[in-house]
């Protein structure tokens, strides 16, 4: 059974404010969309793009920012 932590589409259907991608090295990323931070943003733990070396640790870090603030 594919789950949420495994499987790269799923992730975006289920973050579609966030750009996924996964690099040549297999480090995946993701970035807000259409959304600038501003310093108090940042300050909150907000970022603008986070990565990790797998998908599962990058679906924490997304669960992670919209716990802290969802930017709209």
């Amino acid at each position: 059974m594919t789950t949420l932590r495994d499987d790269v589409d799923a992730v975006r259907a289920a973050f579609p404010d966030w750009s996924l991608f996964v690099s040549d090295e297999g480090i995946y990323y993701a970035t807000r969309r259409g959304v600038r931070l501003t310093d108090d943003d940042i300050h909150r733990g907000l970022h603008q793009t986070v990565s990790a070396g797998d998908l599962a640790t990058v679906v924490a870090l997304l669960e992670d920012q919209e716990r802290l603030a969802p930017v709209v």
